[in-house]
């Protein structure tokens, strides 16, 4: 049974999340799809526990936000528009209880940001019901949303994370215990999935056979010992959970009062975690490789000064994700490391359109150049990458207008030349800057001195692990995983990439 605070259907109109009407207007940067997290602890504040590790993975989603809990066979459901801290208050989270919980934060890419879209999504079955979460995206959602269809399924939403949900329903209605009606529905999917899955008995987490988005378990307590899963290790660190290990490709993990089992459910598992994660969508903290990413990032940092060497004064990163890297330049190029930007981190979405006049200054909203610094100065600036070039440009005319003499660009990664289809919210091809034109090109159109981009070798290397466990294809358009043409041709458009 779900309670009146839960979200159907027909309870909100459709609504998007997007203020803005120009690409010149959007974010300059791909944008992740979401942050699960699940965890079972009997006798704990289990969605108290949820929302912090949801609050530590905001980053990998600001559009909506949503716990379930179980308590026995009944289900506590709240989901709606917002941030984390938006959606959730102490009133909320105590109408909320139960032994185990699952959350998200959404970004959406499949399915519009609707709050009917927002998740977990929970759907009836003859054991049960079950409430799924998912980071990811599918490739083949057109082929099983027919098949569901066919089936009868009353198709609530617009996500493909709804479908994989009924497509659990089907093999259990049809007499699958929990785990084989899981693992059957895994086994329709083609794409990228990491899973989160509170059932009344336990939960369950999962990831597809390339590993290609993350999940990690973590342990609470010690007698008897909790478990946890989170999309990063971060969620683990801010509840107080011990890391343990990934999930790994083609996994199921199934967590009960009996402690923690695991099931290979992939003949054939082959590891390409997104190497993006690595360059900027997970957080710095978050530990990968027995790392943490900020370390990862300042030797790609490190790798970029060795490849592109510049005469200039100072050096400093795009506050946030450009920083690690910056540092590692400043140290194999010995140029001065300075903060040359302030960033506002307070300014958050905004559906309030600044005036025409706001919008020609730049993008002093969120980034401010100290005058002082940069007056005379030739500058290098590093940033993790460059998708359309919008706020680059932006950018370079806002450290000319403070005074820098010299504009150096560096960017932490290789040029982005093709869409990504496994849960980033990239554009379609053509509007993908390093996709139309060369280097040259694109040194002229942001205005720079000299503009360098890390080589794919290098991004690969300086990961210390094996460089063919990784999805590149956003740099590369090797996909891992087969794009059926349907799906291929919304943001594969162009023939010919120029590199």
């Amino acid at each position: 049974m779900i309670p009146n605070h839960s979200v159907t259907s027909d309870e909100y109109p459709e609504q998007t999340n997007n203020p803005t009407n120009s690409q010149e207007d959007r974010p300059d940067k791909p944008e992740e799809a979401c942050g699960v997290f699940g965890i079972y602890a009997p006798g704990e504040d289990v969605a108290k526990l949820t929302y912090f590790g949801l609050y530590a993975l905001q980053h990998r989603g600001q559009e909506s936000a949503g716990i379930a809990t179980f308590e026995g066979t009944q289900v506590h459901l709240h989901k709606d528009m917002g941030l984390v801290s938006q959606v959730f208050n102490e009133s909320i989270l105590e109408e909320l209880p139960g032994d185990l919980a699952v959350g998200h934060t959404r970004y959406s890419t499949t399915g519009s940001s609707r709050r009917v879209n927002a998740q977990p999504a929970v759907v009836e079955t003859r054991l049960g019901s079950i409430a799924l979460t998912h980071n990811g995206n599918l490739v083949n959602t057109p082929q099983l949303r027919e098949e569901l269809l066919k089936s009868n399924f009353n198709l609530i939403t617009t996500t493909d994370s709804e479908m994989i949900a009924f497509a659990i329903a089907e093999a259990i209605n049809s007499g699958a215990d929990w785990l084989d009606g899981a693992i059957q529905a895994f086994q329709r999917c083609q794409g990228a999935f990491s899973l989160v899955i509170g059932t009344p008995d336990g939960i369950m987490g999962t990831r597809d056979p390339n590993g290609i988005r993350p999940l990690v378990i973590g342990a609470v307590g010690s007698n008897p010992v909790r478990y946890v899963l989170s999309s990063e290790t971060c969620g683990l660190d801010i509840i107080g959970a011990e890391y343990l290990r990934d999930v790994e490709p083609g996994e199921l993990v199934w967590i009960t009062e009996e402690g923690l089992a695991s099931f290979h459910w992939s003949p054939q598992p082959q590891r390409k975690l997104c190497i993006f994660e690595m360059i900027y969508f997970a957080r710095p903290d978050s530990v990968m490789h027995n790392e943490s990413l900020y370390s990862y990032r300042m030797r790609l940092g490190r790798q970029l000064a060795a490849e592109s060497a510049v005469e200039a004064d100072i050096v400093f990163g795009v506050p946030d994700s450009g920083i690690p890297a910056a540092i590692g330049f400043s140290q194999v190029s010995g140029i001065a490391y300075v903060e040359g930007l302030i960033k506002n981190r307070y300014v958050g979405r905004t559906f309030i359109q600044p005036t025409q006049a706001m919008r020609e200054s730049g993008i002093r909203m969120k980034l401010n150049p100290l005058k002082d610094v940069l007056a005379g100065k030739r500058v290098v600036i590093v940033d993790d990458s460059i998708v359309r070039g919008t706020t680059s440009r932006k950018l370079v005319k806002a450290l000319r207008d403070a005074g820098a003499a010299e504009v150096h660009m560096r960017i932490s990664s290789p040029p982005v030349t093709h869409p990504c289809f496994y849960g980033i919210d990239t554009d379609s091809q053509d509007q993908l800057i390093a996709a139309t034109k060369s280097v040259k090109e694109i040194t002229k159109q942001l205005e720079v001195n000299s503009l360098a981009y890390l080589s794919w070798e290098g991004m690969l290397t300086a990961t210390g692990e094996d460089t063919q466990s990784f999805c590149s294809a956003c740099f590369t358009g090797d996909y891992p995983i087969a794009i059926p043409e349907q799906v291929k041709r919304s943001k594969l458009i162009l023939e010919k990439v120029i590199v």
